[in-house]
This record gives C-alpha cells, sequence and structure tokens, in this order.
C-alpha cells in the first residue's frame, strides 16, 4: 500500500510520553496530529481538565468534534447545556458558541478533540480575540 502524501509519515502517538501545554484554570492540552508533525487535513489532541475545571465560551472558524474520554463533562453548545460521560461525543459547526466544564469538582475528566482544518482558530466570545489553535502548541 503506498501514501500519497508522504509529508506526514505513520505515526504512534503516547499522550503519556507528549509534552502538555497549561490552558490556564486547570486545564492543560496534549496536542496529537498536528501541522508539526505534517498534518495537512485535520488536527487533533487531548485535553485534561482538574476538578472543577472549565474553558471559556468560544467558537472555531470550522468544525469541532469531541469525544469524552474519562469522566464527566457539562458541555454548552449554543446556550443549551448537556451532561455526557465516557464516549459521548459531540459535533459542533462552525462558528457556534460552545465551552466545556468538568462537571465533577474532584475527578479530572480527559477529551479526545479534532478540528476539521489545520488553520482552526478559537475566538473567545467574551473578549473578540481570535487565536490559531496551533499557536496555543508552542513554548514560546
Amino acid at each position: 500500500m503506498t501514501s500519497q502524501d508522504s509529508s506526514f509519515p505513520p505515526a504512534v502517538l503516547r499522550p503519556a510520553e507528549l509534552h502538555a501545554f497549561s490552558r490556564g484554570g486547570g486545564a492543560s492540552t496534549i496536542p496529537l496530529v498536528t501541522t508539526a508533525r505534517g498534518a495537512q487535513v485535520f488536527l487533533n489532541g487531548q485535553t485534561l481538565f482538574e476538578g472543577g475545571a472549565g474553558i471559556p465560551l468560544h467558537t472555531h472558524n470550522c468544525p469541532e468534534s469531541v469525544v469524552i474520554l474519562d469522566g464527566d463533562a457539562i458541555v454548552e453548545i449554543d446556550g443549551v447545556e448537556h451532561h455526557l460521560t465516557r464516549f459521548d461525543t459531540t459535533y459542533v459547526p462552525a462558528g457556534m458558541p460552545h465551552r466545556f466544564r468538568n462537571a465533577s469538582a474532584t475527578a479530572p475528566m480527559r477529551i479526545l478533540w479534532t478540528y476539521a482544518s489545520v488553520d482552526a482558530t478559537r475566538t473567545l466570545v467574551e473578549t473578540g480575540v481570535t487565536t490559531r489553535v496551533d499557536a496555543e502548541h508552542r513554548t514560546s
């Protein structure tokens, strides 16, 4: 079997062996499939939420899907809250306000996120500030 796109060679990515970037407020992200590794179609990674942690209301310029890997979550999508448990999955269209928070005050919660574009951005609803998702994964 030959690959038409050799810019991203086959890889096994082990989150426990990769660097986690703090998102602030008790959330940290581990980038997995990224442009730095050669991705050209989508991005994905994991975010770990400490007990009670959450991220602010935001939108993206592309669709996003999130799978709950561990713990319980509350997701707000377009003003409606939903309780999620392990393996529940969300799909959020581009431009729709949403946020995730850990439903537990003590136990951790982990999600797997996938953006439908390597050029994914996040715009915070409160401030209107837009940043590239992959810019959050840089140390400098």
